[in-house]
C-alpha cells in the first residue's frame, strides 16, 4: 500500500510585510518544493505578527503531484480573500464545484498525507493522497465554531490534463482544512450581539446576547463581521434570540469594504430593506453593529445607518447603553460569601472588611453552604448546611425567613443541593444532585412548586448551574463515570397549553471545556466567556477561559492559584476575579497577583 507521510504541510508561501512609511517590502519564508517523491509533512506555521500577510504561490509548471497537494494545502492558509490561488491547483470543474466558505476544519496539527501507489498509480494520468490529522473543530458557513474531536481522512484526487501534461486536483477536500497553530493565526473570535428573545431589563430595553463567531483576521474583518450580523443568529442561537434588522437587510450594493473615518464613525449604507424602519427600531439595529465592532476593534465610536442614500439613524457609544442592556456593563455592587459563621456577607468594591447582609440570611436564620444573590440584589438564596433545604429571603432588615422551598433526599452532601443561580427574569435555578430523585429544577420569581427542567439528551448528573446575564444560556457541569465536563445549554420557554404551567427546557447542549475531564468550578466571566477551574486527563488543577462554542479565547490565564474550590466572576470584567482555595477567600485584583480576603469563607458569588 501507499508510504505513510506525517506531520503537517509546511507553507511555502511568500510572506509579506508591507510598510507604509518607507514603501518596503520584506520576502521572506520561500521553501523549495520537491522535484520528486511524495508530500512531505512537515511543522505547521507558528502564529506571525499581526502585519504579516501570507500570500500563496501558484503551481510551477511541470509540478508533481505531492507538490500540487501541498501548495494547495498551504494556499488555504494563506490571505486570499476569495482562495483564488488555491483554485489554480484545481482543475476547472472541480474549482467551480469547490466552495471553501462552507467549512474549515482544524486539526491539531496541519493536514499530513498517505500516497496511493496501488496498481502503479503514479504511472498514470491520476494519483490519490489521503489527508490525515487529528480533527479539533470545525467551523460552519455561518461562521459557528464547533468542538469536533476525532479522526480526519479525506481522499485528494489528481489528473493529468491530457494537453498540457500540467497535474491538477479533481477531487480536493470539502471546505478548508488547516492546523491549529494557521487557524489561530488566520481567524479571530468576534461576538455579534442580538437581543434575548424572552428578556427585557424592568425599563422595557431588551437585553442582548453574544453569539461569537470566527472571522478572517486580515481580510476586510470588519466588512465580514457586519454582513455576518446582518445574516442573523448562527442557527444554535436563533430560537433564543432576535435581530431587529430586517429580514432580508443586506449591505448596498457594490459596497465591498467598511472603513470608519477620522472620528471614529462608521457609515453602514444598507439596501432597501432597512429603508423604512422607525427610529426606535433602528436604534436597536445600531447598537447590535456597535456593540459588536467594538469587540472587534477600539476604534469604532459610532455608528451610522443609511439607505437609499439617506440618513437613517447615529448612535455612539455614550448613548448605546441607554438602547440596550448587556451583561458585560452591569457593574455589581458587592461580592457576596457565606462567612465562618455560615452567615451571608457581602464585601463593597475596594473594601476590606465585610458586612452581614441585612434580613434572616445574614442574620443567622439558617447555617448556609452556598448562596446566590438575585441582579438586583434584593433577594438572596441560600442552601443549609447539610445541602439539604433551600430558602429565599429579601436583603432587607426585619425581613423573616419562609420555610424550605425544595428539599433533597441525597444520602451525602455532595449528592444534595447544588449552588442556586438567578436568571434576569428574577428566576432561580438549582440542581438537586441526587443519583435516584434529582434533576433541574426552576422556581419562578424566587417561589412557589419548584418545577422539573426537561433536559433532553442529558447524559449524566448535575452538579453546578449558571444562568447567563442574558437568560437564554446555561452552563452545567456534568458528571458521568467520576468525569465531569462543562456543557452550554439554550433555555427555551413555552407558555402552558390551556393556562396551564409554563414549559421550560434546556436544549442542544454542547461542550465548553472538551478538554478537560474535571471541572472543579466555574462562572461566567464575559458576555461569551466562562473562567473553568479543572484539570486535563492525567494533568494537574488549572485555571482557564474558555468560550461558550467550545474555542479557547486569546489572551493569558489568570494567575495559577493552589487548592481551589469554588470559583466567583463577573461578567463585567473590570471586576476582580474571586475564590475560595485553602487560603480562605481570595481575589485577584488588577495587579496580577491574588491577595487573601479572609481566612474563613467559602461559596464567593456574584449578583445572578
Amino acid at each position: 500500500m501507499g508510504a505513510d507521510l506525517t506531520g503537517s504541510a509546511r507553507r511555502t508561501a511568500v510572506r509579506t510585510a508591507a510598510y507604509a512609511a518607507c514603501g518596503a517590502v520584506l520576502l521572506a519564508g520561500c521553501a523549495t518544493m520537491p522535484d520528486s517523491g511524495d508530500l512531505r509533512g512537515v511543522e505547521s506555521t507558528p502564529r506571525q505578527d499581526s502585519q504579516v500577510r501570507v500570500f500563496a504561490m501558484p503551481p510551477r509548471e511541470g509540478a508533481l503531484p505531492s507538490e500540487i497537494v501541498q501548495g494547495f494545502l498551504e494556499a488555504l492558509t494563506s490571505d486570499d480573500p476569495t482562495f483564488a490561488t488555491a483554485r489554480k491547483y484545481l482543475t476547472p470543474e472541480a474549482s467551480k464545484n469547490w466552495h471553501p466558505f462552507r467549512s474549515t476544519t482544524v486539526l491539531a496539527d496541519g493536514p499530513g498525507a498517505e500516497a496511493d501507489r496501488s496498481g502503479g498509480r503514479e504511472y498514470g494520468d491520476d494519483f490519490l493522497f489521503t489527508l490525515i490529522g487529528t480533527r479539533v473543530a470545525t467551523v460552519d458557513e455561518q461562521q459557528s465554531y464547533t468542538p469536533s474531536p476525532g479522526t480526519y481522512r479525506q481522499p485528494v484526487h489528481l489528473t493529468r490534463d491530457g494537453k498540457t501534461g500540467q497535474w491538477r486536483i479533481d477531487g480536493p477536500p470539502p471546505g478548508v482544512v488547516m492546523g491549529k497553530s494557521d487557524f489561530q493565526r488566520n481567524y479571530m473570535s468576534v461576538n455579534k450581539y442580538y437581543f434575548a428573545s424572552s428578556t427585557e431589563e424592568p425599563s422595557g430595553e431588551p437585553v442582548t446576547v453574544a453569539d461569537p463567531v470566527y472571522v478572517r483576521e486580515r481580510v476586510e474583518p470588519m466588512t465580514q463581521v457586519v454582513r455576518s450580523v446582518l445574516a442573523g443568529p448562527t442557527r444554535w442561537l436563533r430560537p433564543v434570540a432576535r435581530s431587529s434588522f430586517p429580514t432580508g437587510t443586506a449591505l448596498a450594493k457594490g459596497v465591498t469594504a467598511l472603513t470608519p473615518d477620522d472620528q471614529n464613525r462608521l457609515t453602514v449604507p444598507l439596501n432597501d430593506k432597512a429603508a423604512r424602519v422607525g427610529r426606535g427600531k433602528c436604534d436597536e439595529m445600531a447598537a447590535q453593529l456597535l456593540f459588536t465592532l467594538q469587540n472587534l476593534t477600539p476604534v469604532v465610536d459610532e455608528v451610522e445607518l443609511r439607505s437609499g442614500g439617506q440618513h437613517l439613524c447615529s448612535l455612539g457609544k455614550d448613548r448605546a447603553d441607554t438602547v440596550a442592556a448587556r451583561g458585560s456593563q452591569s457593574h455589581p455592587e458587592y461580592l457576596y460569601f457565606v462567612n465562618g459563621d455560615h452567615r451571608l456577607v457581602r464585601l463593597a468594591n475596594g473594601a476590606t472588611r465585610p458586612d452581614p447582609v441585612p434580613g434572616p440570611l445574614g442574620e443567622g436564620a439558617v447555617g448556609l453552604s452556598a448562596v446566590a444573590v438575585s441582579h438586583d440584589e434584593h433577594v438572596a438564596a441560600g442552601v443549609s448546611a447539610d445541602g439539604r433545604q433551600l430558602y429565599v429571603a429579601s436583603m432587607v432588615s426585619a425581613s423573616s425567613l419562609g420555610g424550605s422551598l425544595l428539599t433533597s433526599s441525597g444520602a451525602k452532601q455532595q449528592d444534595r443541593l447544588s449552588t442556586p443561580s438567578w436568571d434576569p427574569h428574577g428566576d432561580l435555578w438549582v440542581a438537586d444532585r441526587d443519583p435516584a430523585h434529582g434533576g433541574l429544577f426552576l422556581l419562578v420569581n424566587g417561589a412557589g412548586q419548584p418545577m422539573d427542567v426537561a433536559i433532553p439528551g442529558l447524559d449524566g448528573t448535575i452538579r453546578d448551574v449558571r444562568v447567563a446575564a442574558d437568560g437564554v444560556r446555561i452552563a452545567l457541569v456534568v458528571e458521568k463515570d467520576g468525569k465531569q465536563s462543562l456543557v452550554i445549554g439554550r433555555i427555551e420557554r413555552e407558555d402552558g397549553d390551556g393556562g396551564g404551567k409554563p414549559q421550560v427546557s434546556v436544549l442542544e447542549l454542547r461542550p465548553a471545556a472538551p478538554e478537560l475531564e474535571e471541572v472543579t468550578t466555574m462562572s461566567w466571566a464575559g458576555d461569551s466567556r466562562l473562567v473553568v477551574v479543572g484539570r486535563e486527563t492525567e494533568g494537574v488543577q488549572q485555571m482557564r477561559y474558555v468560550q461558550v462554542d467550545g474555542s479557547t479565547p486569546e489572551g493569558p490565564a489568570p494567575a495559577a492559584l493552589t487548592g481551589v474550590k469554588e470559583i466567583a466572576a463577573s461578567e463585567d470584567d473590570r471586576v476582580s476575579l474571586v475564590a475560595h482555595s485553602v487560603d480562605g477567600i481570595v481575589r485577584l485584583p488588577s495587579t496580577g497577583q491574588w491577595e487573601k480576603v479572609v481566612k474563613l469563607g467559602s461559596a464567593p458569588v456574584y449578583p445572578g
